[in-house]
């Protein structure tokens, strides 16, 4: 059979609220599959978990893979998808699938463990503060007075969350507007992070593993774009409408860095790539302020229409979107034969 012969199972869709972010995802990454010569189908995960194939319930059975198809295309995004419970659920049936594992997805996707994570490794990020539902019930004047320390502006976010969803700027951390961004964020997660500001510029770049004839693992990172907001007023930000509705970002890709400062992005991403255990691909969100160079946050499972930042990227660099989602499924596949050979 050849490569571009395989079924492949689109999951999109999910629990979360980035649901039709996903869902948008899921119909680009089939059309690209489809021009790349694989046989590709969505299956759409519902709001209530539900899986379905062409209107029909899908069946899944521990140990026996996914119906005829031969490899996953994850692209749901957020809990119940992003945050290795998917990927469990596809290690369970026997499914090889493109992307990160279970460890790496819960750990990323969690942005307090991300961070400690990426602390213990010394790599350089903001400052930040994370606490759960419990600390703020029982220690609410601590939480605050360690958020007060990270200076103005802070900005309140759901830990487990993209897409800019839950998020809130405070420009005054020792007002109520505090106490309110925190309650607004504990409505979407039990976990909150709070995190100071960077006068840094927003630059990002998409990191994705290659697996050589020798099982050598490679990783590649595409030319770094910079996240421009037209005729923004003073303290507006990259929130939910600008990312998505049209003209509200421009993507300046190649960013206008210096040598040292591409760099610098590049090598920052591929070892925070590698330090959190990702696979597959992931976009890497930085700040550039001078020389230095500050991780935001790692996406594992980052928004995959052809027009979204990750592909955009790549395409930059003369990757076609097609060839890009090839490159993906034939890493995912390599990557699931390799782990068949050890006993565990």
């Amino acid at each position: 059979m050849s490569l571009t012969s395989l079924s492949v199972a689109v999951l999109a869709g999910g629990r979360s609220s980035e649901r039709e972010v996903s869902l948008k995802s899921g119909a680009s990454v089939v059309a690209g599959l489809t021009e790349a010569g694989y046989l590709p189908k969505l299956i759409e995960i519902s709001k209530e978990g539900h899986w379905t194939l062409d209107g029909a319930p899908v069946a899944l059975s521990p140990g026996q893979g996914l119906g005829d198809f031969d490899i996953a295309f994850p692209v749901v995004h957020g809990p119940f998808g992003e945050d290795g419970t998917l990927q469990g659920l596809l290690e369970s049936i026997r499914m090889p699938y493109v992307g990160s594992g279970v460890a790496a997805s819960a750990i990323v996707l969690d942005k307090i463990l991300a961070k400690q994570r990426l602390e213990q490794e010394g790599i350089p990020q903001v400052d930040y503060v994370g606490f759960t539902e419990a600390d703020w019930l029982s220690a609410k004047d601590a939480v605050l007075a360690a958020a007060r320390c990270l200076g103005s502006p802070v900005w309140v976010k759901p830990a487990r969350l993209g897409s800019s969803v839950g998020i809130s700027r405070v420009d005054d951390p020792a007002s109520e507007g505090l106490v309110d961004a925190i309650t607004t964020a504990l409505t979407h997660d039990p976990r909150v992070i709070i995190e100071a500001s960077c006068p840094g510029r927003e630059i990002e770049v998409s990191v994705i593993e290659k697996i050589g004839e020798d099982g050598a693992r490679t990783l590649t990172t595409s030319s770094a774009g910079e996240i421009l907001l037209p005729d923004a007023a003073e303290g507006e930000w990259y929130d939910y409408d600008r990312k998505y509705k049209p003209g509200g970002m421009e993507l300046a890709v190649p960013a206008n860095l210096t040598l040292a400062q591409a760099t610098a992005v590049g090598e920052t991403a591929r070892l925070a790539f590698e330090r959190l255990g990702c696979e597959g691909y992931a976009r890497v969100d930085t700040f550039v302020d001078g020389d230095q160079v500050l991780i935001n946050e790692v996406n594992t499972s980052p928004g995959f229409t052809e027009t979204s930042v990750f592909s955009r990227l790549f395409g930059a660099d003369g990757v076609t979107y097609p060839d890009l989602l090839s490159e993906l499924v034939n890493s995912a596949l390599d990557r699931h034969a390799r782990s068949a050979r050890f006993t565990f």
